[in-house]
């Protein structure tokens, strides 16, 4: 497995809480649920992502540019997240606020397999890609 194959898994997972988190309504155990699951997911993936595949790519030009946007992204989320947690579940700009970060997540990921990826691809050796696909896992797999 290397890095990509890696990171689009765990993309689908935030794909499929993203999407299951907006269809909720009001202050359910379902909707409580969902967003701690979001919420974790997003986070040990911002965690490990950085670590493992944009550190590498910052230190390089061809991604770096890229490579930061990436990771400013990540912080708009956890603004967001944390826009959710202060805000009353039952609230009408709840899910307001929920769908921006539906939006801003499904933006992240396709721009992230869309044009990152690609740059990356050029910018990594074969290796690279398998060890940082290792790398990830194993911090994914202890921190869930």
């Amino acid at each position: 497995m290397n890095i990509f194959e890696a990171l689009r898994q765990e993309h689908e997972i935030q794909r499929n809480l993203v999407a299951k988190l907006v269809e909720t309504h009001g202050d359910t155990q379902e909707r409580k649920k969902i967003f701690e699951q979001l919420k974790h997911e997003l986070k040990i993936h911002a965690d490990a992502e950085e670590r493992h595949f944009y550190i590498p790519l910052i230190k390089k030009d061809l991604t770096q540019e890229k490579a930061r946007h990436s990771v400013a992204e990540h912080h708009e989320m956890d603004e967001l997240i944390e826009q959710l947690e202060d805000t009353e579940m039952d609230a009408s700009n709840w899910l307001k606020i929920a769908k921006e970060l539906e939006h801003k997540v499904i933006h992240h990921l396709d721009e992230e397999e869309q044009e990152v990826f690609q740059m990356a691809g050029k910018a990594l050796t074969d290796n690279q890609k398998t060890s940082l696909a290792s790398d990830y896992n194993k911090e994914i797999k202890k921190m869930r």
